[in-house]
């Protein structure tokens, strides 16, 4: 039953830190009136709870692992207490600086569930899990929509002081229902970092989740304050349509993982860069309030689908050091949150618009697009490679003047040959001497005219024995129609031939 209880439990785990994490910035325009701050620092108060939920993740993710889930949720929401109250009496621009800061503890236990919960769970559903647990995104709605509502009638201090009694009952419901019997992984910190720091995979979908997550947060923590101070509108109007924001971003995280269960992950993440390219460079033409709602609404689309399918890839690419991957990988998107509203704020003052920082977001998703159709064709390279290193027919390649350029592991077993014995040679190495020059100019005529040849030839290992191979040579051309390789593919069958005269 308590292993049951798991994915709903740690999704509102992170609901709630998720709620707790963006305070702050859902109840700013209330803030602003009691506590004086610096108009070119609205942006580091709402972007600094950014900083510790991000650098957190990496060490939370890897003792996720460690300790399970139960003791590093009830950890994280004990120690949201103080920075809370903390924000809930302040009275000065600096409390909210240090106050914010910790609130990022909230933001932090994200990499627990990617960590623990694909432990309960077969690979084939671990992008759909993964989703669901990520539509804990959603406190951030509710703290968007239901913080202003409740600010306005019961003032913004009461309304963060509610959040403690939140934090508690919680506190005791992962006491009583946490998995205290969660599978560890016990792999040492430093081992796992030096498996993974110099694999280009993981450098690339820290990129990714920078960019799709960190548009989510950016967005989720810009666009209350944005929306009144540049459109007029109404601060639980701003709110609303916040929550709308994020609402959709949730819910395609959740899609986005389904969709990586079934579809090919890299293909799904090229449309979601290509989205992000056009809505960026839409919103970087300063439009009015619908088309800015279009732009808006489209990221949020594909940012939300992006972070599901992001966190597919993971598990497939780093089975055996997820902890500490997903740590880094959801630390970098963390970041991405922190970094735009500060460029926002810093190129409105010298310019006096945002066009320039939505434009650069517009070129940065180009460029991952880029990155992405390389990851594809290079793990579609990479695949075939794979199958011809473990197949169990010998396989060699030469060039198109018939100089070997590659060999698998089989055509070492049935020749005896090295790979470094029979590269940049010719294949006439293997000859046997038992076929006429008849036979291979009747194997090259038909090549030539049919592209390949099939059938028995006699050949001769490198200790001299001699051997009877199911020979097939094909020519690889080009899309122009020109050879640019021959590949042949065989199989030993003398054994076999022995048993028919047997």
């Amino acid at each position: 039953m308590i292993k049951k209880v798991q994915l709903p439990l740690q999704t509102m785990n992170l609901t709630l830190g998720f709620m707790v994490w963006v305070i702050i910035s859902s109840l700013l325009p209330f803030i602003k009136e009691d506590i004086i701050i610096p108009a070119n620092q609205l942006a580091l108060v709402t972007a600094l709870p950014v900083v510790l939920g991000s650098i957190l993740r990496i060490p939370i993710g890897y003792y996720a692992n460690q300790f399970g889930a139960r003791i590093i949720f009830l950890i994280s929401f004990i120690a949201l207490l103080f920075p809370v109250y903390f924000i809930s009496v302040a009275d000065s621009y600096t409390d909210l600086l240090i106050g914010g800061l910790f609130l990022g503890i909230g933001g932090a236990v994200f990499s627990v569930g990617v960590t623990s919960l694909p432990k309960y769970y077969p690979k084939d559903r671990h992008g759909f899990i993964n989703g669901i647990y990520g539509a804990g995104n959603l406190g951030t709605a509710l703290s968007a929509f239901g913080a202003p509502f409740f600010a306005a009638k019961l003032g913004w201090s009461t309304t963060i002081q509610l959040y403690l009694v939140i934090l508690a009952v919680f506190i005791l419901a992962n006491f009583f229902f946490g998995d205290k019997h969660e599978v560890k992984v016990k792999t040492p910190l430093v081992k796992q970092i030096k498996a993974v720091y110099k694999n280009e995979k993981l450098w690339l979908l820290c990129l990714f989740y920078f960019i799709t997550f960190g548009s989510f947060v950016a967005f989720t923590i810009y666009l209350p304050n944005f929306l009144v101070a540049n459109f007029g509108l109404e601060k639980v109007d701003a709110g609303m349509r916040t929550a709308g924001f994020i609402v959709l971003a949730t819910g395609m995280r959740t899609v986005g993982g389904w969709l990586a269960d079934r579809f090919n992950p890299l293909v799904l993440l090229m449309f979601v860069f290509g989205g992000f390219t056009f809505s960026a460079a839409l919103l970087s033409f300063a439009p009015s309030i619908a088309w800015y709602t279009f732009g808006c609404l489209t990221i949020a689309f594909c940012a939300g689908t992006g972070n599901g399918v992001i966190f597919k890839l993971v598990p497939m690419y780093f089975q055996q050091q997820a902890g500490i991957v997903n740590g880094i990988v959801s630390a970098m998107g963390g970041l991405g949150g922190f970094f735009p509203p500060l460029l926002l704020t810093f190129l409105f003052g010298l310019t006096g618009h945002y066009a320039i920082g939505f434009m650069a977001l517009s070129q940065v998703a180009l460029a991952s697009l880029i990155l992405i159709i390389w990851m594809y064709y290079q793990d579609k390279v990479g695949f075939a490679n794979q199958v011809i290193k473990n197949t169990v027919e010998g396989i060699m390649i030469t060039d198109k003047r018939g100089k070997i350029i590659s060999v698998n592991q089989a055509f070492t077993q049935i020749t005896g040959y090295l790979e470094q014995d029979v590269l940049g040679k010719n294949p006439s190495v293997l000859k046997s001497g038992k076929q006429a020059p008849s036979f291979y100019q009747d194997l090259w005529k038909s090549i030539d005219q049919k592209g390949f040849w099939q059938g028995e030839i006699w050949n001769k290992r490198k200790d001299g024995q001699l051997y009877l191979e199911w020979l097939t040579i094909s020519a690889i051309k080009n899309d122009a129609g020109d050879i640019v390789q021959y590949a042949g593919m065989f199989s030993d069958i003398s054994d076999h031939r022995m048993n028919q005269f047997i």
